[in-house]
């Protein structure tokens, strides 16, 4: 990259409060370690320069098409190498990214796609049956690319319109505080919400995500979370900023022994996944002979990890440490979990991230609640959203001045650890006396023969709500639910133990992408599913 190339990164005024957003990141590493891998996925891979090439033509593609500064486009994709063009072209051009999660239906699609008005498409090819159900309600005229180098009717091919576009630097003022990404919420007890994420509140995110963790040029990331959520974005960002390469695991869906065997052969030095994918690894019959050495960083994040399954990673990699966090789309990381805590603060979700200000815990009132009592847990960082798409009110709810909440209820703990109690929305209100679902599940997932387990209230005449279990069983052993309460009955108080229990199988367990329970639907399988013998 020459230097006029650089200053047009760069742009013509500059600030004394910039931050670098992710096209400028991309430009400084092409121009400092330009042959250098920045990015690959299982099946190939970019230097520095080769990326921030093919994301400036996919800029200047999409600007070509009319799509002007904080106008949007939805992609539709697996994990892939592409996401990290179309992350870093949307930067460079001040459009925002509007990532799809790839399982929705077509008609969770288009609510989304109609509540920010997107006005182009970039879809997989197998998901562009998805967009065409609902292309005829959308306002993208003619704006549909498909990843590839063939486009069905209708579509035009992502490669070609590259190939026809400048590899130059766009020339687009981009201020700090513009939108970068519209994040859109799981949806767990409604529908999504569009939550808005900056440059510069991505930019400090990875600043203090380099701090937590230590991070550095050596080190490699490999994303196995889907590149839609905001767990991989952020990390994305994060390496991408430092100039550490990143292996994006492009399969649809998760195949353990695939991953074992990318981490021995690629050499990556971190990677961040939930607890289920820990233990689908820590299943794989054979992992003998791989060369795990070059790991020092793993996280457990989105769902808390049980003793045994932490220590079962860490045998499985020894030369790693483990770190948890707890964080949300809105947030970004609230708490961080260190190797040397991990173990003598069991429970907890750890401490303040670097830079944050210290976690509020407030009653109903909006009191703070001494130390060791359940609050609903506010906190306050120089990179939370910037609010929810088209929802003032909701927005408003969501901060007390700059503090933010996402509805967790929390206590901090005499050492000044958090500990997650559960969702405010979860709680289950029977008889008149609350129970915590998080409570329930801890204490029955320390069944021996309980590999899995979720806690709901579902409606009753008479209590209002009762508790309702639902739990999967270790491969090859069984537990019948009169004996499972039979052995809880001395850890739960009356009001908290489960009325009834229903057993599935470990697929049947409602999960989205990042492994949080989908209580609503988990609430409508136990109504459904629940008969005189998985009551009580």
């Amino acid at each position: 990259m020459n230097l006029k190339h650089t200053r047009r990164a760069f742009g013509r005024k500059s600030s004394k409060r910039m931050v670098l957003h992710a096209g400028q990141m991309l430009a400084s590493q092409a121009r400092l370690q330009p042959d250098r891998i920045g990015v690959r996925d299982l099946d190939r891979a970019l230097t520095f320069r080769a990326w921030n090439e093919r994301a400036n033509r996919l800029a200047h593609t999409l600007s070509g098409m009319g799509l002007g500064k904080g106008d949007r486009v939805a992609i539709f994709a697996f994990n892939r190498l592409e996401w990290a063009e179309i992350y870093v072209a949307t930067a460079k051009a001040g459009i925002v990214a509007v990532p799809i999660n790839f399982r929705l239906t077509p008609s969770e699609a288009l609510f989304i796609c109609r509540d920010c008005s997107v006005g182009a498409v970039i879809a997989e090819p197998e998901l562009v049956q998805t967009v065409d159900a609902i292309r005829d309600e959308l306002s993208c005229t003619d704006r549909f690319m498909v990843l590839g180098e063939t486009a069905p009717p209708g579509w035009q091919s992502y490669e070609d319109l590259l190939v026809r576009a400048s590899p130059s630097e766009p020339d687009v003022a981009v201020a700090p505080d513009d939108p970068w990404c519209l994040m859109y919420t799981s949806g767990t007890t409604g529908n999504p919400k569009g939550a808005i994420r900056s440059h510069r509140g991505m930019a400090m995110l990875a600043l203090m995500t380099q701090v937590e963790l230590g991070l550095a040029r050596r080190d490699d990331a490999l994303l196995v979370m889907p590149m839609c959520h905001a767990n991989s974005l952020n990390f994305f960002t994060s390496f991408l900023a430092i100039g550490a390469p990143i292996t994006i695991f492009s399969r649809a869906s998760f195949d353990p022994e695939l991953c074992l065997r990318t981490i021995g052969e690629t050499g990556v030095t971190f990677s961040s996944m939930v607890p289920t994918h820990y233990m689908m690894m820590l299943d794989v019959p054979d992992r003998g002979g791989r060369d795990f050495e070059r790991v020092e960083k793993l996280m457990v994040s989105s769902a808390p990890a049980r003793i045994e399954t932490k220590r079962a990673i860490m045998e499985m990699f020894p030369r790693s440490g483990l770190f948890e966090l707890y964080g949300s789309t809105e947030a970004g990381w609230v708490t961080f979990l260190h190797p040397d805590e991990i173990f003598d603060h069991l429970g907890t979700v750890g401490r303040e991230v670097t830079g944050s200000a210290p976690i509020r815990m407030l009653d109903e009132n909006g009191n703070d609640v001494p130390d060791g009592e359940v609050g609903e847990l506010f906190s306050c960082s120089p990179y939370a959203f910037e609010g929810y798409w088209n929802l003032p009110e909701k927005t408003a709810e969501a901060f007390r001045g700059n503090y933010l909440t996402v509805g967790d209820m929390a206590l901090r703990d005499e050492h000044g650890f958090i500990r997650l109690i559960d969702r405010k929305k979860n709680l289950i209100i029977t008889g008149g006396e609350n129970v915590y679902p998080a409570e329930v599940e801890t204490v029955l997932s320390q069944h021996e023969a309980v590999r899995d387990v979720a806690v709901v209230g579902v409606e009753d005449a008479r209590w209002g709500e009762r508790v309702a279990a639902a739990v999967v069983c270790r491969q090859g052993v069984e537990v019948g639910s009169d004996d499972l309460l039979s052995w809880a009955r001395d850890k739960l108080a009356g009001h908290k133990r489960p009325r009834e229990i229903v057993f599935l199988e470990a697929h049947e367990m409602p999960r989205n992408t990042t492994g949080k329970i989908l209580h609503r639907v988990l609430r409508d399988m136990l109504k459904e599913r629940a008969s005189p013998e998985t009551k009580r």
